[in-house]
């Protein structure tokens, strides 16, 4: 690559895309941590994209119909923030660029949405931003048929690297925008040829462009550091009815001594290299010091978005004061205010209909009424729709043809949808539920996680919860994926006993604002548990009584989900031994813990013996089985502790040993 022909051609888009280069090189020579290559390789394309194409206003960050810019390959957060301390995000300072991935600093080691507004995504996970920017496009589509071009009209960029690609979830995530033809999501593909190992040709062979295009794709191949053509092909695919792929040719660490090998995708410290490779990019001045004229044209750069802005507040202006306040109260995550009073009056139908029903169609019953007063909700299934019940009738399917539609057939992609749920989530304005069975959690895994890190309300609805879902096998029953959910940080595992429980849950999912749902839902069904009708959400409080002992209190059984009614039959038998029995049920542990320690108290007293019974793995119940103190009681645990097995539900809990008479007998040896 001759770098004194790209100056002598474009010196002033050179100038301004090395600022990027230099910010870069600097702060991870500070940092003694983070990755040049990628922000050297591609800072022609950021330039050009952000200074001549991106509708963004840096002073106004995150107003509603900005365009988003997504760093899929996120180890190269300093391209981000380069960009945007350079258009003047007022978050993202000098000072800040100079702390990179220093505690507490803004500019961390990978982009946290949660740290500025200018951070669209939390990235970093490969793949994860490019399957992320999918739910942006679809919540785009989505919104702009519900309030019209003239409030919703942006597009989603996306830079994604080669291990961005080689993530399975890269051709999930492609595959789906392909079909839906999401035509306002351009990627780039930085095509260096080099991860970690060395060249991409000693793992990978793929045609990316054939690819792409076989997914439905419009591709392009460019110069990935000629500014005319990066400008031409965004251009035209600005212009094309499909997603776009433009695949940028571009040299990692260009300039640098580590140019075009894997060392020059990590961290480059060494003092001289770095003078070396500046004085051969034509950069002057001390370390973090951008020219005035440099910062000056940047900064006007990221003015440009503005008059967009303005037209934009004085279109929403003039809409009614209805229509203003709902499309506000949308983009804000606030549930509608019928939400509550819907919720209370299905629970009076409950408590008198006692519906025996197996807590996926529990929840389907929810939706039913749910959906119709929340246009925000978004619901799908990765081809299990039938299974899940996640598909109500109001809801109409989101397509080509439809995009007033709110349900998304996501086909075999349990990663690929739950990552566009988060994205859709990130965007604004959608609250996005999809379907799998829960053992393929397993599949969902990295996007549930980064769910909960980004601290946003998606809501995954697990059905098929344990060996209860019967001849399928331990192939489809999950036993340890309700201890992986609960030792997820930031996430409320809901586990409800019957409708209402479930119908409570609902109500808390879409009421949150800052953290997942897990819906935990069974195949068989189980009986009403709740007999009284309650206005309170008892859920609310993650674990409540649902049944008091009669005479001295011997024994308290916990329990969640169908293993409650297991719990109340248990009770029966122990108090017709005379055996004072109370049950607790536990459908979130979060939000029991969250409870202060006098409630818990009065829920789990000291003295009585304890039993938990469970469909899975123990691991988590000691907790509240021998004590938040740590102090030793006489417990017990009735559940799994291996794989389930192939047979009749019913069977296999009679096998496995998680029957009422267990329970009992597990109560009477503790005695």
């Amino acid at each position: 690559m001759d770098i004194d022909a790209l100056k002598a051609k474009h010196p002033d888009h050179w100038r301004r895309a090395t600022a990027i280069r230099a910010l870069a090189l600097d702060a991870v020579a500070q940092a003694n941590s983070g990755h040049s290559g990628m922000p050297i390789g591609m800072a022609d394309v950021a330039t050009v994209l952000w200074s001549r194409h991106l509708k963004y206003d840096a002073a106004h960050p995150d107003w509603a119909d900005r365009d988003r810019f997504i760093l899929s390959a996120g180890h190269g957060s300093m391209l981000l923030y380069s960009l945007l301390y350079l258009a003047g995000d007022p978050e993202i300072t000098l000072e800040e660029i100079r702390n990179f991935r220093q505690l507490g600093a803004r500019t961390a080691g990978h982009p946290e949405n949660f740290l500025a507004r200018g951070i669209e995504t939390t990235t970093g996970p490969l793949g994860q931003g490019l399957a992320m920017s999918v739910g942006f496009a679809i919540a785009e589509e989505s919104l702009r048929a519900r309030f019209s071009e003239k409030l919703v009209d942006h597009k989603t960029y996306v830079i994604a690297g080669d291990g961005c690609l080689m993530e399975g979830v890269s051709q999930e995530a492609i595959a789906l925008a392909g079909r839906q033809k999401l035509s306002n999501l351009i990627v780039f593909w930085d095509n260096n040829n080099i991860t970690i190992d060395g060249e991409v040709s000693i793992a990978d062979a793929t045609d990316q462009p054939t690819r792409f295009a076989a997914s439905g794709w419009h591709v392009q191949e460019i110069d990935g550091h000629d500014p005319e053509a990066i400008d031409a092909a965004i251009s035209a695919a600005k212009a094309d009815d499909r997603p776009s792929m433009i695949a940028c040719k571009t040299h990692i660490a260009l300039g640098h001594a580590a140019q075009d090998t894997s060392k020059g995708h990590g961290a480059l410290t060494d003092d001289d290299q770095n003078r070396t490779a500046k004085s051969g990019w034509g950069w002057e001045g001390a370390p973090f010091e951008i020219p005035e004229e440099i910062k000056s044209w940047w900064e006007e750069a990221g003015r440009r978005g503005a008059p967009d802005r303005e037209a934009w507040e004085a279109r929403a202006a003039k809409l009614s004061d209805a229509k203003r306040r709902e499309f506000e109260r949308t983009l804000s995550g606030e549930a509608p205010k019928k939400l509550s009073a819907t919720i209370k009056a299905l629970k009076k139908q409950l408590v008198e209909s006692k519906p025996k029903v197996a807590t996926r169609k529990s929840s389907e019953m929810v939706l039913e009424v749910v959906n119709p007063i929340c246009p925000e909700t978004l619901g799908g299934s990765a081809d299990l729709t039938g299974s899940n019940n996640t598909k109500t009738s109001d809801l109409g399917v989101f397509d080509i043809e439809n995009r007033a539609g709110r349900y998304v057939y996501y086909g075999i992609r349990e990663h690929g949808m739950a990552a566009a749920m988060n994205g859709m989530a990130l965007h604004g304005g959608i609250r996005p539920y999809g379907g799998t069975f829960f053992c393929f959690t397993d599949y969902a895994r990295p996007a549930m996680r980064l769910a909960a890190l980004q601290q946003i309300p998606t809501v995954f609805v697990m059905t098929h919860d344990s060996i209860g879902l019967g001849e399928d096998g331990p192939t489809h029953q999950p036993v340890e994926h309700l201890a992986i959910c609960r030792a997820t940080p930031n996430t409320l595992t809901f586990r409800p006993a019957d409708t209402t429980e479930a119908a409570e849950a609902w109500e808390l999912a879409l009421t949150q604002t800052s953290r997942p749902s897990v819906m935990v839902l069974s195949r068989q069904g189980v009986p009403a548990v709740r007999h009284e009708m309650k206005a309170k959400n008892l859920v609310s409080q993650g674990a409540y009584v649902l049944a008091e002992a009669e005479g001295k209190r011997q024994a308290i059984l916990l329990a969640t989900g169908t293993e409650v009614s297991v719990a109340l039959a248990a009770r029966e038998a122990l108090q017709a031994e005379g055996i004072g029995t109370r049950v607790v049920s536990m459908p979130s542990w979060e939000l029991f813990a969250e409870q202060d320690e006098a409630y818990r108290k009065r829920v789990l007293p000291g003295g009585p013996v304890r039993v938990a019974v469970e469909a899975g793995v123990g691991l988590g119940w000691d907790r509240w089985l021998v004590g938040e103190r740590g102090r030793e009681k006489k417990a017990g645990f009735v559940g799994m502790s291996g794989f389930g097995a192939s047979a009749p539900a019913e069977e296999l809990y009679a096998h496995f040993g998680i029957t009422a008479e267990a329970v009992a007998e597990k109560v009477k040896s503790l005695l």
